[in-house]
């Protein structure tokens, strides 16, 4: 069997027509979905890019791998130590060596461990090829190398290929020529005139009047992305670049699907398309960042087809990315190693099987450090750095009634927040005792100066801006929190 695993930086299940979206943003992904096994509820375990991209491959747990952010010690993998070979334990139990042991030619097109300095990123690969622009690299760049391979490689059997496609993340890069197809769409009914005015209010890095993380600086590279939101205007910029970004990257996949057939073996090829995480694109406040441990940032798209795979179906379930390496473990009939945290979905895809887990825990270590439990309908928010977004210590959104995180629920549910917490601890015992190191890296981040997109010497920056725009009233706060 042939593999293709589709990795859209940065893209959230629905703003995808499959996912129920008003705006035609992707219809050969929809075609594709049709004859698919479509989940709803798919979570990275560990938020953001490097965080979960490195949870996919060795299978482990960011709390168990030690990377859990983008900079400090949370960027980089425990050191195995005493015990390790002539090779390391992820060279020899990451997803891609373990796809090579079972007679796989695994391939990658990605620039991603270079912009992240994430060497592990290559274990297992026979081919890697780097397109080059660290992660700035737009479609036009990155399908001509994926149609060449497929060229010289589709007919053959027993392949995995992972391409990255960047054209979703910010800053959003579709060519001017391309055009706007959604510029007499509407925007999402949610978003109403009165909730965009709030965030206009609020503080925190990408709130609606600092797009550019800590100030309203733009970029006349990509004239698609505002650097504020001020107006209606902005926001409609906003959310028409990123869409445009999703039908851009759409295309892509459409010919790809057309190549797959072209070569014969489109019936023979299991495809993915998934996402290292999703876009906050208002909630919380937040704008094109995936920056908190919450439904919008952690929540990915799945939608797998292929030999064996049930078409037509939805899975409601509760699962991680990381259960992706013991799933194809068990459908290709190889042994799944005990480092990996996973758990397999293969009679989901096999058999329309129910086999979510009865909760998800997510954490996020680069933008803030927050762990949150998703458990029926409820997510519990808990921060330990707040990012300077001033986040309460807890938060409760009931998910399914409020998709958009528009109703902070913790003060009238203070039960429904003893369970979370509680949660939250039973889960971090039970990964530290299985732990190599006995170091939570969560903590690691905060002795180290806190998350690495909200380092303090930054801080009087950010003040700068909000004193300029109308928010001294957060001031006091942030120097409280944070000196």
């Amino acid at each position: 069997m042939r593999i293709l695993y589709l990795d859209l930086d940065a893209l959230r299940p629905d703003h995808l027509g499959c996912y129920g979206y008003h705006r035609n943003t992707s219809p050969n992904i929809d075609a594709l979905a049709a004859e698919s096994t479509r989940f709803t509820n798919y979570y990275t375990s560990d938020a953001p890019c490097l965080p979960s991209r490195t949870a996919l491959y060795t299978g482990m747990f960011g709390i168990h791998s030690g990377v859990v952010g983008h900079g400090g010690t949370a960027a980089d993998l425990f050191v195995q130590g005493a015990t390790r070979g002539f090779r390391d334990r992820i060279e020899n139990n990451s997803l891609p060596y373990q796809l090579q042991c079972a007679g796989y030619h695994t391939a990658q097109i990605s620039p991603f461990a270079q912009r992240h300095a994430a060497r592990h990123f290559y274990a297992g690969f026979n081919e890697i090829h780097n397109t080059g622009k660290h992660g700035q690299e737009s479609a036009e760049v990155v399908t001509p190398v994926v149609m060449k391979w497929l060229a010289d490689h589709a007919a053959g059997d027993n392949w995995f290929l992972h391409v990255n496609y960047w054209d979703v993340h910010t800053p959003y890069r579709v060519p001017e020529e391309y055009g706007n197809p959604f510029e007499n769409d509407p925007l999402p009914a949610w978003l109403t005139p009165e909730v965009w005015r709030e965030h206009l209010e609020m503080v925190g890095p990408h709130k609606a009047q600092e797009i550019n993380m800590l100030d309203d600086r733009e970029d006349p590279k990509y004239p698609r992305q505002p650097g504020s939101l001020r107006t209606e205007a902005d926001l409609r910029r906003m959310f028409d670049g990123y869409d445009t970004a999703i039908r851009y990257a759409d295309d892509q996949i459409g010919l790809i699907v057309e190549a797959l057939k072209h070569a014969g073996v489109y019936e023979d090829t299991m495809i993915l398309i998934s996402s290292d995480h999703g876009e906050n694109m208002g909630e919380l406040g937040i704008y094109g960042e995936h920056g908190t441990a919450d439904q919008i940032t952690c929540r990915v798209p799945m939608i797998v087809k292929g030999p064996g795979v049930k078409a037509g179906r939805v899975d409601d379930g509760l699962h991680y990315a990381l259960d992706l390496a013991p799933t194809l473990a068990e459908m290709l009939g190889f042994e799944a190693p005990d480092m990996w945290d996973g758990q397999s979905y293969a009679a989901a895809l096999r058999e329309g099987a129910d086999c979510g887990r009865d909760q998800v825990v997510i954490s996020h270590c680069a933008h803030v450090c927050q762990r949150s439990v998703r458990f029926g309908p409820w997510l519990y928010m808990r921060t330990i750095h707040d990012g300077f977004h001033l986040f309460p210590r807890e938060m409760l959104y009931n998910v399914e009634e409020d998709p958009h995180e528009r109703h902070d629920l913790a003060a009238a549910r203070p039960e429904l927040c003893r369970e979370g917490a509680a949660r939250l601890l039973a889960w971090q015992e039970d990964q530290m005792l299985s732990s190599t190191t006995n170091v939570d890296p969560l903590w690691s981040v905060m002795r180290e100066g806190g998350p690495f997109h909200a380092r303090k010497e930054d801080l009087d920056r950010y003040l700068d801006h909000l004193r300029k725009t109308g928010r001294e009233w957060a001031v006091p706060e942030l120097l409280r929190r944070h000196r």
